[in-house]
């Protein structure tokens, strides 16, 4: 297997996501990127009334009986990306089922609207675990960049009701058993003290667009977005890699969150990719990702 991994914090240009959505389609047929013995539905939205914005795709390998899921979490700084670039449809070859998600950007809602859409489509796609053919109590979540930021606060916040937002059905779990964040924020008030090629403060900065103001005026909000904040019990096991040579997103917000599972007693594992930037990828890391899942979610 070989896939790039390429997530951007920053993108310099937004496409406008419709909001208009289309019914849920199951698709046995083979369709381009999914594998020819692979069932895909596409374009299911996962809460009522929502559009494009909180809709999800789910693959399910006909020759499986009840695998585990996987889902994917796109990067882009909050501001952009798309569940239409899904590189964990390589896990499928591994009979595992996978889903891809999209959320509010920044540019549509403010936070928590972004980890309130994320726990929102683990719920729905535990309660239809049965309809689609997976096994809804063994999610694991993968998130590069800012989809990194979104999987981990999954991972430590699952009983926080705050990270709700505005969505009231709560009454099935969101919480997921295993945790890969590749290079994702963590703290949005320490990141302004580490070098990077992007600035980190100022009204046209992706954490003042997702937090609505500067994460020192917002210091409240900045800690409810911060995965370290909600870090207790009950903690899945967490994969983080981060490139050493990060220019985007700083090697020490992982290294944070490092620290503070491991100082929680946590199963985490932490790799820092030597020479790596915002982004990479190959058999190596590859061969990590489904060693993970492997452990985790069918051991």
């Amino acid at each position: 297997m070989r896939w790039l991994c390429i997530s951007f914090f920053l993108i310099g240009a937004i496409t406008t996501v419709a909001q208009t959505s289309r019914p849920a389609r199951v698709l046995p047929e083979r369709r381009q990127g999914v594998p020819a013995n692979v069932k895909a539905s596409r374009d299911v939205v996962y809460v009522k009334g929502g559009g494009a914005s909180q809709s999800l795709d789910v693959f399910v390998p006909n020759e499986s009986k009840n695998p585990p899921l996987i889902v994917f979490i796109h990067g882009g700084g909050w501001v952009g990306g798309s569940k239409d670039k899904n590189p964990a449809m390589q896990f499928t070859r591994s009979r595992f089922a996978v889903a891809s998600i999209n959320y509010r950007l920044s540019g549509e809602a403010i936070f928590p609207a972004q980890i309130a859409d994320c726990r929102a489509a683990i719920r729905y796609l535990r309660s239809h675990a049965n309809e689609y053919g997976y096994d809804g109590d063994k999610i694991g979540v993968w998130g590069t960049s800012a989809g990194g930021h979104l999987v981990a606060l999954l991972g430590t916040g699952a009983e926080v009701r705050e990270l709700d937002g505005d969505n009231k059905d709560t009454s099935i779990s969101c919480a997921v058993q295993a945790v890969a964040d590749f290079f994702g924020p963590t703290d949005l008030l320490a990141v302004k003290n580490f070098p990077s090629s992007i600035k980190h403060v100022g009204p046209s900065s992706p954490e003042s667009k997702l937090l609505g103001g500067p994460a020192t005026e917002r210091k409240e909000l900045a800690a409810l977005a911060n995965p370290i904040t909600h870090i207790g019990k009950n903690i899945p096991p967490f994969l983080i890699m981060h490139g050493d040579k990060d220019p985007l997103v700083p090697l020490n917000q992982s290294e944070l969150l490092r620290d503070a599972l491991k100082k929680a007693g946590a199963d985490f594992e932490f790799n820092a990719v030597a020479g790596a930037g915002h982004g990479f990828g190959g058999p190596k890391i590859d061969d990590k990702l489904l060693s993970f899942f492997n452990k985790t979610l069918k051991n």
